[in-house]
């Protein structure tokens, strides 16, 4: 049969429904069957019969065959045990497709325990071998009972997965001086790969120190790669994201890769450069999906990064003195930005990880966290977490780090408060804006003061703060004055 012939078959055979397509699906399936126990077809009718299979494989309406038992494993075997890379690759994509579909055929293939040779074709240096049997292992990570420890101990698959890595990183390390254009395969095998580490360092935790020479090639790529703005956490800079999550970075040769000695903030800036851009462009629930990992792998940089790498992150993440120029929030900075979102109702994931990032950045200080980021921004946080707060977490600090005051500054004497901060607002005092009020009378006083005492009643009930009511302490102390009924009606 001609090329030409064999195009227009298998054009005509995609257009094939109903009973005619479930018979036709049947027709190949018996074909390749039949093909395993003796061979009977030549390998370009092998690959004819495996390409209109998987064009029928992307609607499993009648396509039945397929799907079962015998038919995932004619495709196996196809698969795995052809000598020819074009039957196999072939044979891979409507497996592939097919564990894709359909959830139950996921068993039925590891029940078949080809598991060390799909190990093995990772090793092949292909990027149409990796992001196929990337693709079938990771899709075996559910809905079946795959033993991912024994493939890593046994079958080497975080060994392979780790060179497969390497080999993507490989071009961005050499002396060219321009990287060339990708092939597209190139991407969507490193995707599938890193896909399938996060799946098995996510499912295998014991196992994730197998993975610990991937993470430079990782930090390559994802300070090699271009991040966009207006989809900065796309493929692959997302699965590079996730699959540092799992990573363990306490060994010296990890923290000596993620902080290198020459640039310790490399690694750390460009993660921030990612979550600015971010937080620019994503609505809501992409927010939830997509940055949520993002901003957990912070705080794991964090809490492993020495002291001069925190103090950076510190520096970038938590509002400057030039935030603090308005109530904290209502700037633009990645900082403000970040508070805005810590309070954003409909995203818990990212309000929950912000704040506690913010609370990390504050090394775990309730004072600290209230100083850095305002009390409204810090209270709700302390209170969901039962953690409690000093009593002069509330008074106005200096941003010099002196001790905290009291004081209020007025229109006339603002000066005396440069630098104080409101620790309620973030703001710096002097620059309040002063609001103009006629004096309040004499009963307006008593309400605001009977309203106050109640609202400190309520605040000592919580057990939150230890607070005293001033009305209380001021009659302790006997600095209550009796007013005649003369004087409460001035």
């Amino acid at each position: 049969m001609s090329a030409s012939a064999r195009t227009s078959s298998s054009t005509s055979s995609a257009e094939l429904s109903g009973a005619a397509k479930l018979e036709d699906v049947t027709r190949i399936m018996d074909r390749l069957a039949s093909d395993l126990q003796t061979i009977n077809l030549l390998p370009h009718q092998r690959d004819e019969l495996l390409q209109q299979l998987k064009v029928y494989g992307r609607d499993p309406t009648n396509s039945d065959p397929i799907f079962t038992k015998e038919g995932i494993e004619v495709l196996t075997r196809h698969a795995f045990n052809s000598p020819s890379l074009t039957t196999s690759r072939n044979a891979l994509r409507c497996l592939a497709n097919a564990l894709l579909l359909r959830a139950d055929t996921r068993q039925m293939f590891v029940d078949l325990r080809y598991e060390q040779k799909a190990c093995n074709k990772l090793k092949n240096d292909s990027r149409d071998d990796e992001f196929l049997v990337s693709r079938i292992i990771f899709l075996t990570t559910y809905d079946s009972n795959v033993n991912i420890e024994n493939l890593i101990d046994q079958y080497h698959l975080a060994e392979n997965i780790c060179v497969n890595i390497s080999r993507h990183a490989r071009q961005y390390v050499t002396k060219q001086k321009k990287v060339k254009e990708l092939d597209p395969m190139e991407d969507m095998a490193l995707i599938e790969t890193l896909k399938l580490m996060f799946n098995v360092t996510h499912f295998c935790p014991q196992r994730t120190a197998a993975f610990s020479t991937a993470l430079p090639h990782i930090l390559t790529l994802l300070t090699k790669r271009a991040v966009s703005s207006s989809k900065p956490l796309e493929p692959p800079i997302g699965s590079l994201v996730n699959a540092l999550m799992n990573v363990p970075f306490a060994q010296k040769d990890s923290l000596a890769q993620l902080f290198p000695k020459g640039a310790p903030n490399i690694n750390v800036d460009r993660l921030h450069e990612i979550l600015e851009k971010s937080i620019k462009v994503y609505a809501d629930d992409e927010l939830e999906q997509l940055v949520s990992p993002l901003l957990t792998l912070l705080r794991k940089v964090y809490e492993n990064a020495p002291r001069e790498v925190q103090k950076h992150m510190q520096r970038a993440l938590l509002p400057s003195e030039a935030d603090r120029e308005k109530v904290l929030g209502r700037a633009e900075s990645l900082a403000s930005r970040l508070l805005r979102l810590s309070t954003n109702p409909t995203t818990p994931q990212v309000r929950e990880t912000i704040s506690s990032l913010l609370f990390d950045l504050s090394d775990n200080d309730a004072r600290k966290f209230v100083h850095n980021v305002g009390y409204g921004f810090a209270s709700g946080f302390l209170f969901q977490h039962n953690v409690p707060i000093p009593e002069n977490a509330l008074e106005a600090y200096s941003l010099s780090g002196s001790e905290g005051s009291n004081a209020r500054g007025s229109q006339d004497s603002r000066e005396q408060f440069a630098g104080m901060v409101n620790p309620v607002t973030g703001q710096l005092l002097d620059r309040e804006e002063t609001v103009e009020e006629e004096p309040m009378t004499m009963e307006e006083k008593e309400r605001e003061a009977e309203r106050l005492f109640v609202l400190f009643e309520r605040l000592k009930k919580t057990g939150v703060m230890s607070v005293k009511n001033p009305a209380e302490a001021a009659y302790q102390e006997g600095r209550v004055l009796e007013l005649d009924d003369d004087a409460k009606s001035e």
